[in-house]
């Protein structure tokens, strides 16, 4: 079909996303689902998902980084009888300022805001995870690096 181009049911990542080693302790407490970004489909923006499972062995698991364009980041918790509560504990940092997170969260950051570190302190129950730029890939700061 002519518009098969714009369905991705399969994880494409980029191969320059992250350091072997950062990629195999990402596996250990998370399973990324599927990536989009332009070089996945031509003209699309950049999005992430994945499920976090774990508490990772790296804390924080993110460093402080900055863009140059907007992002959005979630965090869904997978209680069915109540999608409010994450079922875990995160502390992120905006612009210098801790936030603890223990319910369903998104986060909007504004291009050249500070954002990170992100410290997962448990996780009872998967939590889902997305982040959204409005550009074409995920670059301009390193967040993976």
């Amino acid at each position: 079909m002519k518009t098969d181009q714009y369905v991705v049911q399969s994880l494409q990542e980029p191969a320059n996303l992250s350091t072997p080693e950062f990629a195999a302790m990402y596996k250990k407490f998370a399973k990324r689902v599927l990536w989009m970004d332009s070089n996945v489909v031509e003209g699309a923006f950049q999005m992430n998902t994945a499920w976090y499972f774990g508490v990772p062995e790296l804390d924080p698991v993110f460093t402080e980084h900055v863009h140059n364009y907007d992002e959005l980041i979630g965090f869904y918790g997978s209680n069915p009888d109540d999608p409010h509560d994450l079922g875990a504990e995160m502390v992120v940092t905006i612009d210098g300022e801790e936030h603890t997170l223990t319910k369903t969260t998104m986060l909007f950051l504004p291009a050249g805001v500070p954002h990170m570190p992100l410290s997962i302190k448990r996780v009872d129950r998967p939590v889902f995870h997305f982040s959204i730029i409005i550009s074409p890939e995920y670059g301009n700061g390193g967040a993976y690096k």
